[in-house]
Order: C-alpha cells, then structure tokens, then sequence
C-alpha cells in the first residue's frame, strides 16, 4: 500500500511540472553553460559609455563564443556600426558582421564619434532582421546579450514573436535591484535607481520580461566595477590590438567626460555568458514599472538576477582573457 501510494503522490509531482507556467521554468532551468563555444549576438550601443568597448573586446578575446555577430541599438546606430566595424577590423576580427538597428533620438552624448567617424561609411543590414534570420538557422542556440537600451528587442518581439521565442536565452545587463547608481556596498544603500538600459525603452523592457524567454540579469547591484588607476596601467601598458584599440577609446571616452575611471557594466554581462561563476544568480520576479524600476514581485521567476560580485574575480578573470594569459591560479 505504502509504494502504491508513492507512485500516486510521484505522478502528480510530474503532472505538476509539466502544468508549471512556461516562464517558470524557464527563469529556473535555463542553462548557464554549455559544451562548446556558444553561438552569441552582442546587441550594443556601444559609442557612447566606454564600457560596451571592454564588453566586446572581452567577448572576442575569448574561445568559449562564437559571435554569430554585433547589432547597434539606439541613438545614432549607423555611427555605432561604424565604430564596431572599426574595432572588429582593429582586433582582427572582419569575419563578423555587424547590423544597425532602428535610429531613435538619441539619450547620450557619443563620446567616441571622432574614432567611429574614421571607418568608412556604407550600407548596414537591418539588425532586426539579422537577429530573427540567426534564430530560425540557429533555433533553441543562441544567446542574445543585451548591453544597450532594449530597442531591438522590442522591434524583434512586435516583428517576429516566433523567432524571438526560440532564444536559447537573453544575457543582459540592466536594472537595480536593491543598489542604485554609485552605491559601490561600502555605505548605507539608498535603494534603487532606474537604471539607463531599462527607462530608455520601459515598453520594450516591459516585453521582454513577460515573454517568457529566460533572462539573466546583470544589474547595478552586481556590475558597478570601476577600472582603477592602477589597473588602467596595468592594461594599456600592453601592447596587443585589442589594448591599443581600448587605449584610444579610452582615450576619446576620458576627454569627453573628464572622467578617468571607467565602469565596465556591460562587460559583467559578457563575463557571464564565459564563466558563470562570476555572477551567481538568483531566481526573482522582476516587474518593470512606469518610471523604469525593476521591482521584485511576488510571483514565479521570469529571471536569474546577479546581486553580487566579486570585482577582484572579475578583473582576474578580464585581464586573463584580453590578454590571452593563463590565470595565476
């Protein structure tokens, strides 16, 4: 009687699970890492902030992706392709192609135009097109990280649903949970900020998290990493394409906002999709309201949230790969 009734109570516990809502099971077994290089797109507004340069720089310095390609987003996107162009061409990387997607009234200052402006200008594909394309080649592979405003994702879910259901998933960096802007941990917390990816485009952002489509999110609470005076040295000391090709961003980036320290956000969202240790996550309902917040909520994950990093780990982790070292230890 004891085993009959344990078959009872093991077949409704399976009944249970395949009836979990699908957004459910999504937020809580979506892969973190898989055998191989995995197939990415990088959707970027890279040109203004300097943090989307090291995020992709990261990206390329490393043998666990295969970027299937570079989408710009928002603003000035034809100028933004150009200056992705530029550094895929600086870094050895031609074979790469890069889209432009739709052009919005910019939010930012393009701190790197003057870099940007010295690749040739020429017709970009559409990046919305290109992002659907890979999915139905690709469907169930691929990774979409998000480091920009969520402009393409909202045109790709109101164009092609179908496609954009069929991501492997969205690694992105955007949102404050508990940490806002400048709360590095050391001080009192005082709370949340909207966060710049999310309020730029609340509708899409409002999409994307009721779609379905498992997320990984790497917010301000985990990716507030500041690129020191000391590690600055260390890095545009050597002598490589990619750190040459930085040096100049930076460069460009610094006397346009007299600012010397960079904080490398977006890289945190690269760094994850490479070594998912870095950013342990934590399965949340994340709602995105009217001013661009992201609350947690009652309910079941649509999310794995980053609350926490560990910046020494991930400057190790960084500088390994950019420069193509093997770690220390």
């Amino acid at each position: 009687m004891k085993s009959f009734w344990s078959s009872i109570v093991c077949a409704a516990l399976v009944l249970a699970c395949i009836a979990a809502p699908a957004h459910f099971a999504s937020a809580q077994t979506a892969p973190r890492a898989v055998a191989g290089p995995q197939k990415v797109i990088i959707d970027t507004d890279i040109g203004d902030d300097i943090d989307d340069a090291f995020a992709v720089a990261l990206a390329l310095s490393s043998h666990r992706v295969q970027i299937l390609g570079i989408t710009t987003a928002w603003g000035d996107t034809d100028l933004r392709a150009r200056l992705a162009e530029r550094l895929l061409t600086a870094t050895g990387h031609t074979a790469i192609p890069v889209s432009a997607g739709p052009e919005t009234k910019p939010t930012n200052t393009f701190t790197q135009r003057l870099w940007a402006s010295h690749f040739p200008q020429r017709h970009w594909g559409s990046a919305v097109s290109f992002i659907a394309s890979e999915i139905h080649r690709y469907p169930g592979q691929i990774t979409l990280i998000c480091i920009a405003p969520l402009s393409n994702v909202g045109a790709l879910i109101q164009k092609d649903p179908a496609a954009f259901h069929q991501l492997r998933r969205v690694v992105m960096m955007g949102g404050s949970i508990y940490r806002g802007y400048g709360d590095l941990g050391f001080l009192p917390s005082h709370g949340p900020s909207p966060e710049y990816n999310i309020r730029t485009d609340i509708p899409a952002a409002k999409e994307l998290f009721a779609s379905g489509v498992p997320i990984y999110l790497m917010p301000l609470d985990s990716t507030q990493l500041k690129l020191n005076e000391v590690l600055r040295a260390k890095l545009f000391s050597r002598d490589t394409r990619a750190t040459n090709a930085l040096t100049e961003l930076y460069e460009e980036w610094t006397n346009a906002t007299q600012n010397p320290t960079p904080t490398l956000y977006d890289a945190m969202a690269v760094a994850d999709v490479l070594k998912p240790s870095l950013c342990p996550t934590t399965p949340l309902h994340i709602a995105v309201d009217d001013q661009g917040y992201t609350r947690v909520e009652p309910g079941p994950p649509n999310a794995n949230v980053c609350l926490r990093s560990n910046s020494t780990r991930f400057f190790h982790f960084y500088f390994h790969t950019l420069l193509g070292e093997a770690p220390s230890h």
